[in-house]
């Protein structure tokens, strides 16, 4: 009775809406495998996210805070705007709230404010701080570097700040909420609860360049080529897939009318020369693909402001200083294929001082089988044994944690020279012996062997794991590799669903 008898009433409403806020709620548990069930003490059912079922989609910002104003008849601001997800979606859910609040107001709505959170990131608010495993998601503002570093969202907030608008590419396509990628459970229901077949879907490489501006990926047939088409696909972020066919990196003509007729925001350079042995017999082949096609690639970029992103590698380094690489760091490479990249990095920041050089190193990721990891699993499985070097130190990089982080930092404008590899530095044999310890085979199946026991044409360092100055981005090596057995796993029955099986 206090709390009537002495009435308070806010002079503004404060309202956090996230993209998981709204539920949906049903008693048919058995469509929902591998979901709790739930319950009010009556009635029994799963409570899952409304967008992952509901073909109509749901209220949204604008719905939910119309609402709002209805009941309350105050004013209104939107206390947190955040999207804990990947750089576009970030933008594009900011984006989404900001125009329901302008639309609003043209109602006659009293929104007074959109407030961005969290401006410096969060910890561990993926599972509602509910476990302690120090995962960290970016905000306006990173901090995984020696200073905040200022992401997209930052230059968004100054646009709408000052123009009511901001302008990036990816915001032409929609975020994951709206596109027919978001039903998760095999079918979407209509309001009155029927089941309805899954909507078609439409594969982001034919969408024109008219309606949205695509990222344009070298190196079609290659296993980072064919990763970025599948996280573009994931991410929602329009492309163009090439091979030498359709775009020679080598060739200035083949370059201009490919970019001329494509109009992309971004070219990302996946191309390139890849057997670090045969290089030593191949190096004008070799400098053509890892060193022209580059500087081409990047003085046509220049000409035309669109943003580069190129790979390096870990073997620009000699590995004398026994202790992980970061940007800095001189380079002195030790063959061919190393000096053929080192070139590069010269040759594409000297024409494009805009471009991104990302150096990684050995890649391992699900999607192929010619890296060391899925090599060494298939010859345990089979129980062979395997020989591997223990006196090569290198930090494996996962293709999927290189790639999403790469398209993170071409969409926030980033450029030079950054480090890109999962902390931890192991050798070959060590890395052989935590696959097989992972996956539950014998150890000494493992024959650890000096490197220069085996007849390899082209020098490798002792030592080349990377670190980096500007920001440690990726989760740590060991993250990963479970996150890699994980897919591994998952990844037949996937497919199987695929075929109808």
């Amino acid at each position: 009775h206090w709390f009537l008898d002495h009435p308070c009433p806010p002079d503004i409403i404060g309202i956090n809406h996230y993209l998981s806020g709204e539920r949906f709620l049903d008693e048919r548990t058995h469509l929902y495998p591998g979901e709790p069930v739930g319950g009010n003490g009556e009635h029994a059912y799963v409570d899952v996210l409304a967008l992952r079922v509901l073909e109509a989609g749901v209220d949204g910002p604008q719905g939910l805070l119309r609402q709002a104003w209805q009941r309350y008849g105050l004013p209104i601001a939107v206390t947190e705007a955040h999207n804990g997800c990947t750089r576009e979606e970030q933008l594009r859910w900011l984006q989404d709230v900001w125009q329901a609040a302008q639309a609003l107001q043209a109602e006659g709505v009293d929104i007074r404010a959109v407030t961005v959170w969290s401006l410096l990131g969060c910890y561990d608010w993926n599972r509602l701080v509910t476990t302690d495993d120090g995962f960290y998601e970016p905000g306006v503002f990173d901090l995984r570097g020696p200073q905040p570093r200022a992401t997209e969202l930052a230059q968004m907030l100054r646009s709408l700040a000052s123009a009511g608008v901001h302008a990036h590419p990816v915001l032409a396509a929609p975020g994951w909420w709206q596109r027919p990628g978001r039903f998760t459970y095999g079918f979407t229901l209509a309001k009155d609860g029927r089941q309805l077949p899954l909507p078609p879907t439409i594969s982001l490489s034919t969408i024109p360049t008219t309606a949205a501006q695509p990222v344009v990926i070298t190196g079609a047939t290659g296993t980072l080529g064919q990763a970025f088409a599948r996280i573009c696909e994931l991410r929602g972020l329009p492309y163009r897939l090439l091979a030498r066919r359709d775009l020679d990196i080598a060739d200035a003509t083949s370059i201009a009318a490919a970019l001329d007729e494509l109009q992309p925001w971004a070219v990302i350079n996946a191309a390139g020369y890849v057997r670090v042995d045969a290089a030593e017999h191949e190096p004008t082949t070799c400098y053509r693909e890892n060193a022209d096609g580059p500087a081409l690639l990047a003085a046509a970029c220049a000409t035309r402001n669109v943003q580069l992103l190129t790979f390096s590698s870990d073997l620009v380094f000699d590995g004398a200083k026994g202790a992980p690489y970061v940007e800095s760091d001189g380079v002195a490479p030790l063959n061919v294929y190393g000096r053929s990249k080192a070139e590069a990095e010269r040759r594409v920041l000297a024409a494009w001082p805009q471009a991104l050089v990302v150096r990684a190193s050995a890649f391992f990721g699900p999607w192929d089988t010619y890296n060391f990891v899925t090599t060494a699993l298939d010859a345990l499985a089979s129980g062979q044994q395997l020989e591997a070097a223990d006196d090569e130190v290198v930090s494996p990089t996962y293709v999927p944690d290189l790639v999403n982080t790469s398209l993170d930092l071409l969409i926030d404008g980033e450029c030079g020279i950054w480090h890109l590899a999962n902390p931890g530095a192991i050798s070959w044999a060590g890395l052989a012996q935590r696959v097989a310890e992972l996956a539950g085979f014998d150890g000494m199946s493992v024959i650890a062997r000096p490197g220069a026991a085996y007849e390899r044409a082209a020098a490798r360092p002792a030592y080349s794991a990377l670190s980096s100055e500007r920001g440690i981005l990726l989760p740590s090596f060991d993250d990963a590799l479970q996150r890699y057995m994980r897919t591994r796993e998952a990844e037949p029955m996937v497919q199987a669903r695929a075929v109808g099986a």
